[in-house]
């Protein structure tokens, strides 16, 4: 085997590669993405982000109930320490 097909057979593999990379990242197109110019940056419209989840908020008596829980765990965890 020579050097030329050495070469192509480790083209092809990089293809290869290429295609199974984008399969995992989640793009469409397998080809190696351009940068772009200052001036092309510029003009580009920003690409629109996923709608945010809404933040989840604790109620007063959530808040109280686990605050509750917490002060009866490291009381337990006190008492525990001081009985051994």
């Amino acid at each position: 085997m020579g050097v030329p097909e050495i070469l192509a057979s480790v083209d092809r593999e990089i293809a290869l590669l290429k295609q199974v990379r984008a399969l995992l990242v989640g793009t469409a197109a397998a080809t190696p993405v351009k940068k772009q110019s200052s001036a092309s940056k510029a003009t580009a419209k920003p690409a629109k982000k996923a709608a945010a989840k809404k933040k989840r908020r604790l109620s007063p008596e959530g808040r109280k109930r686990i605050a509750d829980a917490v002060r009866r765990r490291w009381e337990a965890q006190r008492k525990s320490k001081s009985s051994k």
